[in-house]
């Protein structure tokens, strides 16, 4: 896409060179040849960068919010329950006696506690 991009621009400055009389060009015409260019930064941005922090943002707020008792799902895809909470660090019981450390940056979703339970499992 880089490169398609820089093809056009290669090709439209000559016209709008010309267009703006002459090899000087006045501000009005270097402002139409590099406005195109300007609005796609700016949709850019919008469209990729800001949705990102945002997640980012609510990301880390989800992660700062984690108690004990909370049913957290992994990046891994692992599901355990909340045992130990640490700075960076999560105790997550992922079977009856069976505690892992986590980093709680690789926590993706958290359900609160009191959720729902498979029909299966034994009601603690």
């Amino acid at each position: 896409m880089t490169l398609s991009l820089a093809l056009i621009i290669a090709a439209a400055t000559p016209a709008a060179t010309a267009a703006a009389g002459g090899p000087g060009g006045d501000l009005m015409g270097q402002l139409v040849q590099f406005g195109p260019i300007l609005v796609l930064v700016v949709a850019g941005y919008f469209l990729l960068f800001r949705p990102q922090q945002q997640r980012a943002k609510q990301h880390q707020q989800m992660v700062a919010g984690v108690k004990r008792g909370d049913t957290v799902v992994l990046s891994s895809g692992l599901i355990g329950k909340v045992v130990r909470v640490e700075d960076k660090e999560l105790g997550v019981e992922v079977a009856q006696n069976v505690t892992v450390k986590v980093v709680k940056s690789m926590v993706s979703d958290v359900r609160p506690a009191g959720g729902a339970i498979a029909a299966n499992d034994a009601k603690s």
